[in-house]
C-alpha cells in the first residue's frame, strides 16, 4: 500500500472511531429521553429470581442433573424459599419508596404483591402436605438419605442397605392400610401420589450418585433399591386410584372434571390482579355487553335477508370454510389484511423482525380436543380436521374455524396481538415477571374491540365472525364464574356455549375442557373480556382525550411488559401511588 493511501486509511478509521461513538451516544440518549428501560426495583427483583433459581435447583427432586424440575416442592424446599422471602421483604421495607419514580413504585407494589402471593401459595402446600403426610410416612427417612449426596460425602453400603429395607417394610404397611380407605379427595390423592413421585425420584438422584461408583454401595444396595423403587410405584398408582370427588362436583356426563374454587377465593384472586369488581358485578358487566352484542347481531343477520333469526344468518357464515389443505393459505390471507390495516392507519410501531419471525405449524387431532381452535405467538398452530378424524368432528372443525370467525381473531394471535406481546416483553424490562392473562388475553382482545370500532369487518359477514368471538368472550366470564361459584356443572357451560354463541358442541366442550382441566387458572376465561374493556377504558381516558396519540400509546403498552392493568394505568398517568396501594378502578361505565 503507497503511503498515501496508508495515511488515508488512518485517518478514516480515526475518523470513524470518533464519529460512532457520539452517534451512538447521541442514539442512547435519545432512546433514553424517549423510554426508560428499568428501575430502582430491577437489581433486587433480579437478584431474587436468580437466588430463587438456585433454591429451586439445588434442593430438586430431579433424578439427574439437568433434567426438568417436576415444579414439587418438598417440604424443606418449601421452607427454604418461604425464608428465601422473608429476607426479600425485609430488604424491600429499607428500600425509600418515595424517592422512587413511578417505574420504581410500579415494580415495588408488585413485587411485594409476588412475594405475598408466593408465600400464600406456599403455606397452602404446607397444609396439603400436612393433610397427607399420614400417608408418607417413610418421607423424611428417604429425603435423609440423599443429604450426603449433595456433598459426596462417603457413606456406609451395608447401613444404606439396611435402611432402605426398612423402608420397605414401611411403605408396604401403608399400601395394606390404603385398603382399609374407602377414597381420598381426589386433589389430595393427586397430591399425595405427587409427593410419593417425588419421593421416588429423590431417592433415583442418590442411587444414581453412588451406584457402580462406591464398591460397597454397588455390592449392597441395588437390590433391596430395586424394591423400594418398585413400591414406590405401586404405592402411587394405587393413591390415585383411591382418588375421588367428594363433595365439591360429580361427573355430570360431561366427562369433564374440576374443582370450583368457590366465591372466597375468586375474590382473592381477583383482588390478586387488582380488579376492583365482584362475581356479581362482573355478571352484569358481561350481560350489558352480551345485550350489546345481541343488537349487532340483529342488525347483521338482516342485511343478510334473515331478519331476527340471527342462528340462521351464522349457520351460513359456518358454511364459507375452506376446503381441507387450504386452511394455512387463508390463514396467511387474513394476516395480511389484518397487518395492512394496523399499518395503513398507523397504529403502533411494527419492528420488521417481528413480522420475519412467526412461523405456522398444524394442530394434532389430539391438542385439538383441548384447543378447538388455532393459537397464536412466535408459533401460530393451525386447527383443521386430519384424515383421522370421522365425519362429525371434520365437519365442526371446518365450520368453527371458517375464516369469517378467524378474521376476528387472526391479529389476537399474531400481530398485534401475542407473537407481538411476547416479542416485545423479550426486548423491553424483561426483568418484570407480573404476567397476568388481563394483560395478555386483555391485549389481544383489545384489538378485536378496536379494530370493530374502526370498521375492519366490512361485510356483515365478517361482522357476525367478529361477533361470534365477543359474545364467547362474554360467555366465558358467565360460565367460568358460574362454575366456581358452585352453580353450573361443565355440561350446562358445554350448553351455554351451544345455545347462546352458536358454537359446534364438540368446540364447546374441548373449550369447557381446556377451562376446568388444563393448568389455566379460574380467572383466565374471564380475563379476555374483562382486561379488553380495562384497556379499552384507558384508551379512552388517554387517547381519546389527546393526552397521548393511539400510536405512543400502543407502543408504550408494549413497552412496559405485561402487569395488572390498573398498575399499567398508574404508570402511564403517572398516578401518585403508596406502599399499600389498593384496587378502586372502576373502569366500566356502560350504561
Amino acid at each position: 500500500m503507497k503511503p498515501f493511501c496508508l495515511m488515508k486509511t488512518i485517518f478514516l478509521a480515526l475518523f470513524l472511531t470518533l464519529l460512532f461513538p457520539a452517534i451512538n451516544s447521541s442514539a442512547q440518549q435519545s432512546n433514553s429521553s424517549l423510554y426508560k428501560q428499568t428501575s430502582e426495583m430491577a437489581d433486587i427483583m433480579i437478584q431474587y429470581e436468580a437466588d430463587k433459581g438456585s433454591i429451586m435447583r439445588f434442593y430438586s427432586v430431579s433424578s439427574k442433573q439437568g433434567e426438568r424440575d417436576n415444579g414439587y416442592n418438598t417440604p424443606e424446599r418449601r421452607q427454604r424459599l418461604l425464608s428465601l422471602i422473608e429476607d426479600y421483604q425485609k430488604q424491600m421495607l429499607k428500600l425509600d419508596f418515595t424517592s422512587m419514580d413511578i417505574n420504581g413504585k410500579v415494580d415495588y407494589i408488585l413485587f411485594k404483591r409476588n412475594l405475598e402471593d408466593q408465600t400464600y401459595q406456599l403455606k397452602e402446600e404446607q397444609i396439603n402436605y400436612e393433610r397427607v403426610v399420614k400417608y408418607v410416612p417413610f418421607s423424611d427417612r428417604i429425603y435423609k438419605l440423599e443429604l450426603p449426596r449433595r456433598r459426596g460425602i462417603e457413606v456406609v453400603g451395608q447401613e444404606v442397605a439396611k435402611e432402605l429395607n426398612s423402608i420397605n417394610k414401611e411403605i408396604s404397611k401403608s399400601i395394606a392400610g390404603l385398603k382399609a380407605t374407602d377414597s381420598i379427595e381426589l386433589t389430595m390423592a393427586d397430591y399425595t401420589a405427587t409427593a410419593i413421585k417425588g419421593l421416588q425420584s429423590s431417592l433415583k438422584n442418590y442411587y444414581s450418585f453412588y451406584n457402580g461408583y462406591d464398591p460397597l454401595f454397588t455390592w449392597w444396595v441395588p437390590k433391596t433399591y430395586t424394591v423400594t423403587d418398585s413400591l414406590l410405584n405401586t404405592y402411587a398408582v394405587a393413591i390415585r386410584k383411591k382418588g375421588k370427588l367428594v363433595s365439591y362436583q360429580k361427573d355430570d356426563g360431561s366427562g369433564i372434571i374440576g374443582k370450583p374454587i368457590g366465591r372466597e377465593e375468586l375474590i382473592r384472586q381477583l383482588k390478586l390482579e387488582f380488579i376492583h369488581y365482584t362475581p356479581e358485578e362482573l355478571f352484569d358487566i358481561a350481560n350489558k355487553e352480551f345485550a350489546w352484542c345481541d343488537a349487532e347481531l340483529l342488525k347483521a343477520s338482516r342485511e343478510m335477508g334473515f331478519g331476527d333469526n340471527w342462528k340462521a344468518a351464522q349457520e351460513k357464515v359456518k358454511n364459507s370454510y375452506v376446503a381441507p389443505g387450504k386452511q394455512p393459505e387463508a390463514m396467511f390471507d387474513l394476516y395480511n389484511q389484518s397487518v395492512d390495516f394496523l399499518k395503513q392507519h398507523d397504529l403502533l410501531t411494527i419492528p420488521p423482525i417481528a413480522e420475519e419471525t412467526w412461523n405456522m405449524y398444524m394442530m394434532s387431532p389430539e391438542r385439538q380436543l383441548v384447543s378447538p381452535f388455532f393459537l397464536g405467538g412466535e408459533t401460530l398452530l393451525i386447527a383443521y380436521p386430519t384424515n383421522t378424524m370421522d365425519y362429525d368432528d371434520k365437519m365442526m372443525s371446518m365450520r368453527g374455524n371458517n375464516p369469517n370467525f378467524s378474521r376476528s381473531t387472526v391479529h389476537h394471535e399474531l400481530i398485534a396481538g401475542h407473537h407481538l406481546q411476547g416479542f416485545m416483553a423479550d426486548r423491553f424490562k424483561p426483568y418484570r415477571n407480573f404476567n397476568t392473562p388481563f394483560w395478555n388475553e386483555g391485549n389481544s382482545l383489545y384489538w378485536e374491540l378496536l379494530l370493530w370500532d374502526m370498521k375492519f369487518p366490512t361485510t356483515p359477514e365478517q361482522r357476525i365472525g367478529m361477533l361470534f368471538w365477543r359474545m364467547h368472550r362474554c360467555a366465558r366470564i358467565m360460565f367460568s364464574l358460574n362454575y366456581h361459584l358452585g352453580k353450573w356443572t361443565p355440561q350446562q357451560c358445554i350448553d351455554y356455549l351451544v345455545d347462546r354463541v352458536g358454537h359446534e358442541r364438540a368446540n364447546a366442550e374441548g373449550e369447557v375442557r381446556r377451562s376446568f382441566t388444563s393448568n389455566y387458572g379460574p380467572l383466565y376465561q374471564l380475563a379476555y373480556m374483562v382486561g379488553g374493556l380495562q384497556f379499552y377504558a384507558l384508551k379512552k381516558e388517554l387517547v381519546d382525550t389527546k393526552k397521548m396519540t393511539i400510536k405512543d400509546f400502543h407502543d408504550a403498552i408494549l413497552r412496559e411488559n405485561a402487569m395488572p392493568l390498573e398498575l399499567l394505568r398508574a404508570l402511564l398517568t403517572k398516578q401518585a401511588v403508596t406502599r399499600d396501594f389498593k384496587t378502586s378502578w372502576h373502569f366500566y361505565d356502560k350504561k
